[in-house]
């Protein structure tokens, strides 16, 4: 056999691109979401879901402290945050305090990594390179560092990564700020630093930035970084799929 027919064989055999099931919302409260979360990672576990799947929304105002974060890194009273109508919510995502508001884009990925093959490092950079392409198409410079994950420009961090594994299947994810109010982020030291601050892609760009047009920009991209199809879904075929009540 000749090298020419040995490639044409493999191309043959190439395994098509996995498919993951996406489910968008416009805004949930994060302790629906997060329950939700926790529902489809026991379906996906147990091979109920039998699909990876990603969830992009948006969350009213929140603070979540992750478990390498407490409340020593609130710089507000609990007075102010409740005059404030902020809440305060502990979770068992990596990383420390961020916070979660309307105009930030929020992915979450529930994905089982050994069906995969996927490393956890390789996934976290994944992530990382998703929010860097969006930032492409607004002409902000953002890039990595390693000194703390997610999206930076300079000093300014644009987008964050906290993730939870339990028994190889991911959730949690990724935020990445797009017009939100950035003020609340002076409320706290993000992600546990101090001297560094907060920003977005409108704020980086000096343009308007359309959430719609960034949820679509997070969903080809993410579909091109993972290699895999995107099937758009509703609440109401998962909920019938994985047998959870909405």
């Amino acid at each position: 056999m000749t090298l020419k027919n040995q490639n044409t064989k493999r191309a043959v055999r190439k395994k098509p691109p996995a498919t993951w099931l996406c489910l968008d919302f416009d805004t949930i409260e994060y302790g629906a979401a997060l329950d939700l979360q926790h529902r489809l990672v026991a379906a996906r576990k147990s091979k109920v879901l039998e699909m990876d799947i990603l969830l992009v929304l948006e969350h009213p105002p929140v603070f979540t402290l992750g478990r390498r974060g407490g409340r020593e890194n609130l710089r507000v009273s609990s007075d102010f945050l409740e005059k404030s109508g902020v809440q305060v919510i502990q979770v068992e995502r990596g990383g420390n305090i961020t916070y979660h508001g309307p105009g930030q884009l929020v992915a979450y990925c529930i994905s089982d990594l050994n069906a995969s093959r996927m490393g956890v490092e390789n996934y976290v950079s994944h992530l990382e390179e998703v929010m860097l392409r969006i930032a492409i198409d607004w002409n902000v410079p953002a890039e990595k560092n390693d000194a703390n994950r997610g999206i930076w420009v300079g000093r300014n961090k644009m987008g964050s990564i906290g993730i939870a594994i339990r028994r190889g299947i991911t959730f949690h994810g990724l935020a990445l700020n797009a017009n939100l109010s950035l003020e609340p982020f002076y409320w706290i030291n993000p992600c546990g630093l101090q001297n560094v601050g907060m920003t977005s892609i409108q704020q980086e760009s000096a343009q308007s930035v359309s959430m719609s047009q960034v949820r679509q920009a997070l969903k080809k991209h993410f579909a091109a970084v993972f290699g895999v199809n995107l099937a758009v879904t509703t609440v109401e075929e998962v909920t019938a799929l994985v047998g959870i009540d909405k």
